[in-house]
């Protein structure tokens, strides 16, 4: 039985993980309204408060941290907003937790490495961010590790879900929009359902609980297999019954952005399967039972538009 606080619980993870709660799953997902990492009072207040409930419930405690400046782009012109919410939040999250004997899982991504790599990243692989997102994520990583020992980093990719604002929800977009698009076909990852992180992070929170913790603290939690977003895109394309030769392929450098992508952002799920954690299924398997789950937002939607 755990009892979990989940800081930026209004975003694609945290809802995700929220979905999952039962009778043995106690979740509070407070969104940055109701609890800013940087109000050192406000953290204490909510971390000591989940030892407390966890206590009076007999779980165990569990902190995922699923708060972060993700806005690659802006955060090459807004470096100290970027900083704060990376690195200085996470480490007085870790901080909090360690006087409170409370494990954290903190939440990061592909973009710590360079993305030049021949094959998948493992975790201990060299970090040279490119990006000051990828900068100020890879700071905060060494900040928790350093504070608590009671801390674990999983490092994910290619986000996508039901909520908020992703490349899934741009492509149902444009597909109604335009008679045709481009998209990059030079940058490889693995698209990640957040469902499906959300549950391979519980069943983390749940070893970790039970003193089956990974003894590597740095792990790797993607949809298994990889694709670009060029082919996401058109995988996306066919779930929605539309024609995917109407996606046709470009190169990064026909479609410039302010901070550098990876060309490379598969991360390795060695480390995550040998600790005896449940292996995620393929990219491609996961996106089908997204738009299965979703049908009555997406198929059903979307088909009756392009009909009227």
């Amino acid at each position: 039985m755990l009892s979990i606080l989940v800081p930026g619980g209004t975003g694609q993870l945290g809802r995700a993980i929220a979905e999952l709660a039962g009778p043995d799953l106690d979740v509070l997902a407070p969104g940055s309204a109701e609890l800013n990492l940087l109000d050192a009072d406000m953290l204490g207040r909510a971390v000591d408060d989940l030892a407390e409930r966890a206590r009076e419930r007999g779980n165990h405690p569990l902190v995922i941290n699923a708060a972060a400046y993700t806005a690659v782009d802006d955060a090459e012109t807004d470096e100290r907003r970027a900083y704060d919410l990376n690195v200085r939040a996470p480490q007085r999250l870790a901080a909090r937790c360690r006087s409170s004997n409370v494990p954290l899982i903190h939440i990061s991504t592909d973009y710590v490495f360079p993305g030049d790599k021949n094959g998948a990243y493992e975790p201990d692989d060299p970090r040279e961010p490119r990006s000051v997102y990828g900068r100020t994520k890879a700071v905060g990583e060494d900040a928790v590790l350093d504070v608590s020992s009671r801390s674990w980093i999983v490092r994910t990719a290619w986000l996508y879900s039901a909520y908020g604002s992703n490349f899934v929800h741009t492509m149902i977009r444009l597909e109604r929009e335009r008679p045709r698009l481009t998209v990059v076909a030079d940058q490889y990852g693995s698209p990640t359902w957040a469902a499906d992180l959300a549950a391979g992070l519980l069943e983390l929170g749940r070893a970790i609980a039970t003193s089956r913790a990974p003894m590597q603290r740095v792990l790797h939690c993607t949809n298994a297999e990889s694709t670009t977003w060029w082919g996401f895109a058109r995988a996306i394309f066919s779930e929605l019954g539309a024609d995917p030769e109407r996606v046709k392929p470009c190169s990064s450098a026909d479609f410039p952005r302010p901070a550098p992508r990876p060309s490379n952002s598969v991360l390795s799920p060695r480390i995550w399967n040998a600790a005896g954690l449940t292996p995620m299924r393929p990219w491609h398997i996961a996106l089908q039972n997204f738009f299965i789950c979703n049908e009555d937002i997406y198929r059903y939607h979307d088909r009756k538009t392009r009909l009227t």
